[in-house]
């Protein structure tokens, strides 16, 4: 169930166009959910915790923001074969992610779509380019025309989980693709920072995870939707 550029350039166009944190009829019927509803913290807890941190994670203008401290925020719920949609903006010089295949639901160890300030944040220097925005972190560098807007402007990233095959979008575009099964996943963790992690990589099913990396950085319009086991 792999979506076309142009579907998903056509999606994206949609969901900015829409009223933020709103799904539509059509959505509802191809199966799609809020994550987050624009008013409350509901369906998101702390990681490892029962509960919503009580400081560096607010609901705010229709927002999930993070400004300072909290930890990582998690759903309450687990997810395997996926469609995720969601919108973001960074503060300058600013650093995050969102995790999934975690390799324990308690621990922030997974897959990292990278959510960054690529201009300005040192991570963005790398040469290798396995750490700036829209990358697979640490392991695949995205596409080298990708388009990112400036800081304090809304993104529009996309993540899928087909079975074992996975996509990373931003605005409209892939910029990244691989299969978790095969030699080259195996040989970028062998050359990254996970190396050495007992099944890191091993298709799971795990919560949506939302990084604190200690910087201002605002969320809305998350949108998933379940796809069927391969």
């Amino acid at each position: 169930m792999k979506l076309t550029l142009l579907a998903f350039t056509l999606l994206a166009a949609v969901s900015l166009a829409a009223e933020p944190n709103t799904i539509t009829e059509e959505e509802k019927a191809a199966g799609w959910k809020l994550l987050f509803d624009g008013k409350t913290s509901a369906g998101w807890v702390g990681i490892g915790k029962t509960a919503f941190p009580a400081i560096g994670w607010t609901v705010e203008d229709g927002t999930l923001k993070h400004a300072k401290g909290g930890g990582d925020i998690v759903t309450s719920e687990q997810f395997e074969n996926f469609e995720l949609s969601w919108e973001w903006k960074i503060a300058t010089g600013g650093n995050s992610g969102l995790k999934y295949n975690l390799v324990d639901p308690k621990k922030a160890v997974g897959f990292e779509y990278q959510l960054m300030d690529d201009a300005n944040h040192p991570d963005g220097k790398r040469g290798d380019g396995t750490r700036v925005t829209g990358s697979l972190y640490d392991l695949i560098a995205p596409a080298a025309d990708k388009t990112l807007k400036p800081t304090g402007e809304w993104n529009t990233s996309r993540i899928l989980v087909d079975g074992n095959h996975v996509e990373h979008w931003l605005n409209g575009a892939k910029t990244v693709e691989f299969e978790l099964v095969g030699d080259a996943l195996k040989a970028a963790i062998a050359k990254s920072k996970y190396k050495g992690i007992a099944k890191f990589g091993e298709k799971t099913k795990s919560p949506i995870l939302l990084q604190d990396h200690g910087d201002e950085v605002a969320f809305r319009s998350m949108k998933l939707r379940v796809l069927p086991a391969k």
